[in-house]
């Protein structure tokens, strides 16, 4: 099947251009520091626009005298204004979510340059600014503050940022030149060597300065991006973050196949540290080969794991293309029964092969539950973070779990009364109730109990008979599917399906001959999602799966 290329748990903008390289400029610097060089681009020229006019005009303005001779000569007034207006039209553009990160750098790059040059000319540019301080200038321009800060904030190669600071400093020399060029009757005639030691020499210190600066911020930048390294994987891109840790798009050193992986940290001990214990790691090893053992095409592919130095336990898995159970609802409404029934026999399929292999998912809920284009098919489900909870949430001999708090809140909208009560040994009846809260989201668009606190809704799941999914929605629900949900959220684990495969077997019967096809999901996806058809442009009719 086609290599997925959106992250299984998180869905990825659909605006933002795939990363193609783990650096994604070319600059040696990870994309996501690279990606913070244009955020702190896009402040710097706000902050470059503000401090301009506050010091160039705001004065003059508030004065009659100043102000007249503010607008007595263009020389005075132009250049803060082109200045600003172009430190404006780089903070709009840094924003524009579709311009590429490396065009962004070079902008950067350009906007030192000239917003230097904008610098030296409202400073020098009027002959009347040289005549000071016995006749001659010297010392330093707000050229080499804006060029430091500049070259510290914004990081990129040193010998870009070399390169970029020697033309930004140029811009004192230059301009002073030029007005001593066309002003032979101006009171400032330096020889060569006054030129050079004023104001040439001064800059060269401060662009030495500056490419010493900017090799330390690169060599930083570049031991982040070490660190980011798990095994033969890069970690390119943060997706997301949540109760179980946090997800990376990532991307492996010789292979083109993308990939998502999900750090998750121990607990921190009494100094702060994150410590994995022999124990854990052997737990966390022997589950996660189990989970890797699954071969059910609706269980999410894990293709590597391991520990890394700092006690993180991470594992690699195949990224999708498609949206969440949860967002698809959230977006555009609860699912015709027919749709609803196809996804959860699908889901089965998945926790049917798990509970085969003694293994119990315990966090069965609409995040965890992905519709994708995968290959040619769409409307195809993949069970996410599975054998996850149970490797990390077991406490056996009461050794510290890997989540703790994970373990003790659970998702209460979709936990199981056995679950919520504390039962220690639970079997895979308790993903079938959760299984029955997802068909009940799928359904209905509504969570199964509403309540103020997570402690109230893990009181109603274990106490309190739900409604009816159809007295919850205006779209029809079969007799036989309303009982069918209700069964699955059953309190008593005896009184529900006592399998995955009894579930998707009761399922396909009140689908009968008008269940959902690939035909209709394939038109669905074609209206709503267009982006994720195949190449022609067009989805193309299919056979349905049996």
């Amino acid at each position: 099947m086609d290599s997925p290329s959106v992250c299984a748990t998180l869905i990825c903008p659909r605006d933002e251009p795939p990363t193609t390289t783990p650096c994604g400029t070319g600059s040696g610097l990870a994309t996501h520091l690279i990606t913070q060089s244009a955020i702190r681009l896009k402040i710097l020229a706000l902050l470059y626009a503000f401090i301009f006019f506050m010091a160039a005009y705001l004065p003059p303005l508030l004065f009659p005298a100043e102000r007249a001779l503010l607008f007595s000569s263009p020389t005075l007034w132009a250049p803060g204004v082109i200045s600003i207006a172009v430190a404006l039209l780089v903070s709009a553009v840094t924003r524009h979510p579709r311009i590429p990160l490396p065009a962004v750098m070079k902008l950067g790059m350009a906007f030192e340059v000239v917003s230097s040059y904008g610098i030296a000319t409202a400073e020098f540019l009027d002959v009347r600014s040289l005549d000071m301080a016995g006749h001659y200038w010297m010392g330093l321009s707000w050229v080499a503050v804006w060029t430091l800060l500049f070259t510290v904030v914004v990081p990129t190669s040193p010998r870009k940022a070399l390169l970029t600071a020697l033309a930004s400093v140029s811009a004192v020399p230059v301009t002073v030149g030029f007005v001593i060029a066309t002003h032979p009757e101006g009171p400032f005639h330096p020889n060569a060597e006054q030129f050079f030691f004023w104001l040439v020499f001064p800059y060269l210190l401060v662009v030495l300065m500056a490419y010493v600066g900017a090799r330390v911020v690169y060599a930083l930048g570049k031991e982040v991006t070490r660190s980011r390294e798990l095994g033969s994987y890069r970690l390119v891109e943060r997706l997301g973050q949540g109760g179980m840790g946090e997800v990376w798009r990532a991307q492996h050193r010789m292979l083109a196949r993308p990939a998502a992986i999900k750090l998750i940290r121990p607990a921190a001990t009494g100094n702060g540290k994150a410590v994995a214990s022999t124990e854990m790691r052997r737990r966390f090893e022997r589950e996660a080969q189990a989970t890797a053992s699954l071969r059910s095409p609706h269980t999410v592919s894990l293709f590597d794991f391991g520990v890394s130095d700092d006690g993180t336990f991470y594992y690699v898995m195949e990224l999708l293309e498609g949206l969440t159970a949860e967002a698809l609802v959230q977006r555009y409404g609860q699912l015709p029964f027919k749709r609803a029934i196809y996804v959860l026999r699908q889901m089965c399929h998945s926790l049917s092969e798990a509970d085969a292999h003694g293994l119990v998912h315990r966090d069965i809920k609409p995040a965890n539950i992905f519709l994708c284009r995968y290959g040619e098919e769409f409307d195809f489900v993949k069970v996410l973070d599975f054998g996850l909870v149970t490797a990390l949430n077991e406490q056996p001999d009461g050794a510290m779990t890997l989540t703790r708090e994970h373990a003790i809140h659970g998702t209460p909208a979709f936990i199981a009364p056995e679950q919520a009560l504390g039962v220690a040994r639970l079997d895979g009846r308790a993903d079938i109730y959760a299984t029955g809260c997802v068909a009940y989201w799928l359904l209905t668009g509504q969570l199964v109990f509403k309540a103020e606190t997570p402690l109230e809704l893990i009181l109603h799941h274990a106490h309190t008979v739900p409604d009816p999914p159809s007295n919850r929605t205006e779209l029809p629900i079969p007799p036989a599917l309303d009982q069918l949900v209700m069964a699955c959220l059953a309190k008593s684990p005896a009184e529900r399906p006592q399998s995955a495969r009894e579930l998707s077997q009761r399922l396909a019967e009140i689908a009968g001959p008008d269940a959902w096809t690939e035909v209709e999901a394939r038109e669905w996806w074609a209206i709503h999602e267009p982006s994720l058809l195949p190449p022609n442009g067009r989805p193309r009719a299919g056979t349905p799966r049996p």
